[in-house]
């Protein structure tokens, strides 16, 4: 495990505000969505990150299909006109 720095930043107080809010909705913190970011915006995110993250934003943010609703493997071959 590699050592950890203390970093300080700074953003208006309305950003820190959304931004913990948004933290907090995804089961996390501040501190690990920069920490997250940092890895991303240099590569040093692994494969176990992005599937962590993947995970996280799955519970988080459940699908919309109807309550009740259960996937029926025919529908997938059924065309669909889309608007």
């Amino acid at each position: 495990m590699s050592n950890k720095v203390n970093i300080t930043l700074s953003a208006d107080a309305e950003t820190i505000q959304s931004a913990r809010q948004y933290a907090s909705a995804h089961g996390t913190t501040l501190n690990q969505l920069v920490r997250d970011f940092m890895g991303r915006l240099t590569g040093a995110s692994t494969a176990t990150d992005a599937a962590r993250e993947f995970a996280s934003v799955a519970q988080s943010h459940p699908g919309c299909s109807a309550d009740g609703y259960r996937f029926d493997r025919d529908e997938i071959h059924v065309r669909r006109d889309e608007d």
